[in-house]
């Protein structure tokens, strides 16, 4: 607990003080006075006078001040050094000053996040984990284990710098460098044009239906298919075959793609064993033998995924009062194929509570059913509660860790990495902070020194690369809401210095000290949103 305060101390400590640090500095370099600098708030532990201005630290370290001459109008300074106040200075430099605070806060995570992407990292590599069945993916003939090396003659490194590849190209052949057995080839893929759409931002990036988690080999079997012949069943887990461990569909592949006749298969099955009204599966082993099929992967044994099976039904849910059995084989939505039981769960999210039709086929054949999602509450990651509409199904299908790889970023190729990501998010905050204002972004998402918290607490449990990006999150944020043109804010005091250079007076100190009242109170309105949201999370 005394850790996690002093982080979000630390948090709000470090950033306070780089906003004031603007201030100060450029204050300097326009020749104001500073009378103090200050790392913290309340009495003062440790201090020292340099030259005209005090440094200290104080007692809480949740922020800082900067004291400047002449910064509070009518006060009273020494004839010779009237000229060195703050409001005595001219419209510009005002301006300069105030706008170095946010600017401070805006420019300083470039430098978290150059050290963030410094060195060392591991991060996921560009290792196709899985090809989802009638994806564009599978189209080209890409398959688990091909490593992407690039995208259209752009080099990628990690799965998110091929993700973030795809961003703009889609709906149109793109050539992949690929490697696969130790040998590089060129395959062209078409990606599906993707909507990603928020109250912040709408991206249109190409999906080619590949993941970087490889799927555990756990089998899908038809009906009359040749595994069903074999004497496999559905939710058998392949072990082995001819005698080669397959921890995954990429080695599957891989082993299969290099065997031909007959298949020598070590499974896992659940046997059910009923335990008065629960039934539960305990593993056995077995060895089976087959002909190898056509085709690749799962298809070479008469096999499809088991992620288009019913692993599970919940009581009482939408699914199990329209019929759905463990066992039934998904087969449609509204009349479209489904193709994987994760674009399934999206499809149908994005339905809402809206009846759709899915067609399934179990025991008793196939069937179309008119179903709906219910309502049910669920609580999120930082106590908030929200409510969503379920099915009520699940599929047994595991994945394995995807692959992770170390990768070494020089000083430079951090810097330019940090200089591209600061301004997407500075502009992301600038259209969410815009949301507030039209309602595209609920009230209810903001949060106050309590989220503030629990995020500090939470990022550091993570490790130190997440709470440095807290706090550049947060910085950001702080250097955006400064720029707003309240009152007490120094965006006011931007509006304030621009409106006496046109001018040539200044606001009547009436006016100011009206607009300080209004601005107080909405920043006081503003934080008993934030406590309320706090508390109720």
């Amino acid at each position: 607990m005394f850790q996690n305060i002093g982080l979000f101390a630390l948090l709000l400590g470090v950033l306070v003080t780089v906003h004031e640090l603007g201030h100060f500095l450029v204050a300097k370099a326009c020749g104001v006075k500073v009378l103090k600098f200050s790392f913290g708030f309340g009495p003062k532990l440790l201090g020292f006078v340099k030259g005209e201005t005090e440094y200290q630290i104080a007692l809480l370290p949740l922020g800082g001040y900067v004291k400047m001459a002449g910064d509070i109008p009518g006060e009273d300074l020494a004839p010779e050094e009237a000229h060195r106040g703050f409001l005595a200075q001219p419209p510009w430099k005002r301006m300069l000053i105030v706008l170095a605070g946010p600017v401070f806060n805006l420019a300083f995570p470039i430098l978290i996040y150059f050290f963030v992407f410094w060195g060392a990292h591991e991060v996921t590599s560009t290792r196709v984990g899985n090809v989802l069945p009638e994806s564009p993916a599978a189209t080209a003939g890409l398959r688990p284990g091909d490593r992407v090396l690039a995208v259209e003659g752009e080099k990628v490194r990690t799965y998110q710098e091929m993700s973030e590849a795809f961003i703009g190209r889609f709906e149109r052949p793109i050539p992949l460098t690929i490697e696969r057995d130790g040998k590089q080839q060129i395959v062209e893929v078409t990606p599906l044009k993707k909507v990603e759409s928020s109250p912040i931002e709408t991206i249109e990036r190409g999906v080619m239906g590949v993941e970087s988690s490889s799927r555990v080999p756990i089998l899908g079997v038809p009906a009359d298919s040749a595994a069903a012949r074999a004497g496999l069943r559905t939710f058998d887990r392949v072990l082995a075959i001819n005698g080669t461990v397959v921890p995954d569909q990429a080695v599957l592949y891989d082993v299969l793609a290099k065997q031909s006749g007959t298949l020598e298969l070590t499974v896992q099955r659940g046997r059910p064993v009923e335990a008065g009204a629960v039934v539960a599966r305990l593993p056995e082993v077995l060895k089976l033998s087959l002909e190898k099929q056509p085709g690749e992967g799962l298809a070479a044994l008469g096999a499809e995924s088991s992620e288009f099976y019913v692993s599970s039904v919940l009581p009482g849910s939408p699914a199990e009062k329209a019929g759905l059995r463990w066992g039934d084989r998904l087969v449609s939505l509204n009349g479209e194929p489904i193709r994987s039981f994760n674009m399934f769960q999206v499809q149908i999210s994005g339905l809402g509570e809206k009846p759709f039709g899915l067609t399934w086929r179990g025991a008793e054949g196939e069937r179309t059913v008119q179903i709906a999602r219910a309502p049910v509450q669920v609580k999120e990651e930082f106590g908030q509660v929200s409510t969503g509409p379920i099915l009520g199904v699940q599929s047994w299908d595991f994945s394995s860790p995807a692959e992770r790889i170390q990768l070494n970023l020089e000083w430079h190729e951090a810097l330019t990495q940090s200089a591209r990501i600061v301004p997407t998010i500075i502009k992301q905050t600038v259209k969410a902070i815009a949301g507030l204002f039209d309602n595209s972004v609920p009230l209810s998402s903001i949060g106050g020194p309590i989220m503030m918290y629990q995020m500090a607490a939470r990022s550091s449990e993570l490790g130190w690369d997440y709470y440095l990006q807290l706090m550049a999150a947060i910085s950001i944020n702080l250097g955006v809401v400064n720029l707003l043109p309240i009152p007490i804010l120094d965006g006011f005091h931007l509006v304030a210095a621009g409106w006496e250079s046109v001018r040539r007076r200044p606001i009547p100190v009436r006016v100011r000290e009206v607009a300080n009242v209004v601005g107080l109170a909405m920043l006081v309105a503003l934080m008993l949103v934030a406590f309320f949201n706090d508390i109720t999370r």
